[in-house]
């Protein structure tokens, strides 16, 4: 565990290692806005003790399920970003604009902030989700599908790069 209290890079993770799932996992928008989280994937949250999360998009693609702990580590980098800060400053008006703070219910499920939901066409869709960088990332199917089609597209390139870089 390092000095922020990460394990594997989760904050507020246990001191054993958890590893978070590998798969991208299939869920759902119902027309409330609540987004019924993949088993996996609250398995892996309940195991890191995280209950709510911070949950915003800043990009309009992707909707970001933070960890408040992990949350907390962009704000600093929001306000210490010197010669970058009108950019930053902009970056989190986004975020805070589209994001808000939700607690996991016993169902697994997250209400999403509705300008983000609205804005993203999340409500009663079929959304795409994994773990990466700590955070809990969603895609809608359709995004999810337009990405995929744009990696298989650069299959073969993208691998000769992975082998170059040691990729087993």
């Amino acid at each position: 565990m390092d000095e922020e209290g990460r394990q594997n890079g989760v904050p507020g993770a246990s001191a054993a290692p958890i590893e978070p799932p590998l798969s991208i996992e299939q869920a759902s928008v119902d027309d409330k806005g609540r987004l019924k989280l993949p088993v996996k994937i609250v398995e892996y949250l309940t195991a890191c003790a995280i209950t709510r999360v911070f949950i915003t998009t800043v990009d309009l693609v992707q909707v970001r399920l933070y960890p408040l702990s992990l949350w907390k580590v962009n704000e600093k980098i929001f306000d210490t970003a010197g010669e970058h800060s009108d950019r930053m400053e902009e970056l989190a008006r986004v975020a805070k604009h589209f994001g808000g703070d939700a607690d996991i219910d016993k169902s697994g499920r997250v209400l999403l902030p509705e300008p983000l939901r609205k804005r993203m066409e999340l409500e009663k869709q079929a959304v795409m989700v994994d773990v990466h960088n700590g955070r809990v990332n969603v895609v809608s199917k359709k995004d999810h599908d337009a990405l995929l089609e744009k990696a298989l597209g650069r299959l073969a390139e993208n691998l000769k790069v992975a082998e170059k870089l040691n990729f087993k």
